[in-house]
């Protein structure tokens, strides 16, 4: 069972991003503030449930949650002020978002940048840890993929559909094929890792 919060008294908010790693689209991160006695025994790091556990758990922490909100820096900005830099200025994005503001910050993974002089608490691996920064989790993979798909269809040869921009074969192949278009992160290694099949 995921811990409800970290300070026990202060009005937290968890956040997290999703597509650090992939070669095209923004980056998304969410921030998450759920009720102090908020339980969910289905909540858990996005990456462990299904995209259909997914879909139907975004709706119940859209519908929970004392607030939430969602942002994302473009490939653009990724290339201009690299992948870490633009990760956390999604988070920023989120935060100030935020229709109640947060007295804590709880972050997923070990980097973070101080926003409005509010305290904050990295968490290595903190989506399987706590709920606030699971729900964030999810909502920052739910509204990343709902985008990629939906560029996908702009762009159908790249697959985002099913690989959501990530570096699988398929991708690379097809970058090797057609080129990058304009959502690639042009500062990532693009053509990287690809055997040739013997």
């Amino acid at each position: 069972m995921l811990q409800g919060s970290f300070t026990g008294e202060l009005v937290e908010a968890g956040v997290d991003e999703a597509g650090r790693g992939c070669l095209a689209g923004p980056v998304f991160a969410a921030a998450v503030i759920l009720p102090a006695d908020y339980r969910d025994e289905e909540l858990n790091d996005s990456k462990q449930l299904t995209a259909l556990k997914r879909e139907r758990l975004r709706k119940t922490i859209e519908q929970d949650a004392l607030a939430w909100a969602v942002g994302s820096i473009s490939p653009g900005i990724i290339d201009e002020i690299n992948i870490l830099n633009a990760s956390i200025l999604a988070m920023h994005d989120a935060i100030h978002k935020l229709k109640l503001k947060p007295e804590f910050i709880l972050v997923d993974g070990n980097r973070f940048k101080p926003v409005n002089n509010i305290r904050h608490q990295c968490i290595i691996k903190g989506d399987t840890k706590f709920m606030s920064i699971a729900a964030a989790s999810i909502l920052a993979k739910t509204y990343r993929d709902e985008y990629m798909t939906m560029i996908g269809q702009e762009f159908p040869q790249y697959d985002w559909k099913n690989n959501k921009g990530y570096p699988c074969r398929k991708h690379r192949n097809a970058i090797y094929q057609f080129g990058p278009c304009i959502y690639h992160r042009m500062s990532f290694r693009l053509y990287e890792q690809l055997k040739l099949e013997l």
